[in-house]
């Protein structure tokens, strides 16, 4: 087994994990000193070897000891996202029993995308084989503190990468135990965790390592990418969103407006595919408006492990000084708030619907990442769509109408890596997480996405006919 990235000692700076709703202390753990990462990295290429050797399907079945473990730590686990980021509970347990429960599946759906796959030809036969890069490293967001890292994880490992984790600062002690879980039917040092803030995380990708896995904000994806490119490293990028709604005059209404709500304040809107822009045709803006106003009224805000409650505080104080700057900032340039815009306590803001908002205001341009839904009305759907792509983010999108081959038609224009029809931007199980643009460089998740964790290499041999001749 695995453990921390540093010794304890009695005089080592600790990380101490806040509760967002209380400012309660959740835990802390040891901070890993910047001085050491070169020894973690050290120590994972030295174990590297032996992990790949071991093979795919060994590698698979190692990973897969883990599981019991991971089901039986999920309710906890949950308990601790709820508490350490914000998250309903019935939201937080879902996300970790989520990852617990679809481990083996996961896994499965790695081995069945690294395994070598044939091609050939009237004279030749070509393995492409997928194999380590050497040392990862995992950097992953606080909003889904376990399912990231899973996400990012599982292939690299099974590409028999030696690998290295860097969770948020925010969610240290949520990751930490699901690191544990997966550690424990490890071989020593394969896989290893590092704790931190931004220091940390730069000494990670200025290190002797080969590939860089990020989710995070645009401008820590440009430093990793400026970094990363004098050595060349791999680099897998999942960045900002600010994902727009285009909602059709046939739209169904009420559907529509539901949508709109559930993927505006959906964890507080601190999702990477939250509903940040809406644009609705004239003819029903105002039935829309006041759908999605009456569904923000209904939502019941407080502390995330309290039964009921559906909408929870933002990750801490910076956080929520940034979407109220922004909501005052739309009210100066001619917004009105028709839902919310109150004043609430400690890190929570009230779920805010706001009207009147055209689309060069500021906060139709800069990512928002809070419960905020902002409706723009429109005429022709082709100013809706020139409007959609205005941004550089172009993460995911939803178009909402009743003729389904026009809202298609219409979805083929947006720019987004993911646009869903009368639903989300959540694909078919094996396609990948990918975004466009300045949201995304390369992409996880599904068969493509899984092989971004491995080196493809073409072995080509002459056919059995070839070499008679």
């Amino acid at each position: 087994m695995t453990t921390l990235s540093r010794s304890h000692t009695a005089e080592a700076n600790v990380l101490a994990s806040l509760d967002p709703a209380t400012g309660e202390v959740v835990g802390t753990v040891p901070v890993t000193p910047v001085a050491e990462i070169p020894a973690v990295v050290e120590r994972a290429r030295a174990a590297q070897a032996a992990w790949a050797a071991l093979g795919l399907d060994e590698r698979a079945a190692r990973l897969k000891g883990a599981i019991d473990g991971l089901k039986a730590a999920a309710d906890r686990i949950g308990e601790l996202i709820s508490r350490e980021m914000g998250k309903p509970i019935g939201d937080a347990r879902g996300e970790a029993n989520h990852a617990a429960n679809g481990l083996a599946e996961a896994i499965d759906e790695c081995v069945e995308a690294l395994r070598p796959e044939v091609r050939e030809d009237d004279r030749v036969r070509s393995t492409l084989v997928y194999d380590p890069l050497g040392v990862a490293v995992a950097i992953t967001p606080w909003n889904f503190p376990v399912l990231m890292p899973q996400e990012c994880v599982l292939p690299s490992l099974l590409a028999g990468n030696a690998v290295i984790l860097k969770p948020s600062e925010e969610t240290p002690l949520c990751a930490y135990e699901w690191f544990k879980c997966v550690a424990a039917a490890l071989p020593r040092d394969v896989f290893q965790i590092v704790f931190g803030d931004e220091a940390q995380g730069k000494a990670l990708v200025a290190a002797d390592v080969d590939l860089i896995a990020f989710t995070g904000s645009r401008a820590a994806g440009k430093h990793i990418l400026s970094v990363a490119g004098g050595g060349l490293k791999r680099v897998i990028l999942e960045l900002g969103g600010k994902d727009p709604l285009v909602v059709l005059p046939d739209a169904d209404i009420e559907a529509a407006a539901a949508f709109a709500a559930r993927n505006s304040f959906r964890n507080a809107g601190q999702v990477c595919v939250s509903t940040e822009r809406i644009y609705v045709h004239r003819s029903i803006a105002e039935s829309f408006e006041k759908a999605v106003a009456e569904k923000a009224r209904t939502l019941k805000q407080g502390h995330g492990v309290e039964q009921g409650v559906t909408l929870g505080p933002m990750v801490n104080r910076r956080q929520k000084e940034h979407v109220e700057r922004q909501i005052a900032s739309a009210l100066k340039e001619g917004a009105r708030a028709i839902a919310g815009n109150e004043p609430r306590p400690g890190n929570f803001v009230a779920p805010t619907v706001l009207v009147d908002v055209r689309p060069d205001m500021t906060i139709m341009r800069e990512e928002t990442f809070g419960p905020v839904a902002c409706i723009v009305r429109y005429d022709d759907v082709r100013d809706a769509v020139r409007w959609a792509n205005e941004s550089p983010y172009a993460l995911g999108g939803a178009v909402f109408g009743k003729d389904v081959d026009n809202a298609e038609r219409v979805a083929r224009q947006l720019h987004s890596g993911m646009v869903g029809i009368n639903q989300g931007c959540g694909g078919a199980k094996g396609t990948p997480w990918v975004g466009a643009k300045q949201s995304g460089y390369g992409y996880h998740s599904g068969r493509d996405g899984h092989r971004q964790f491995a080196q493809v290499r073409v072995i080509t041999r002459p056919l059995a006919a070839r070499i008679q001749d």
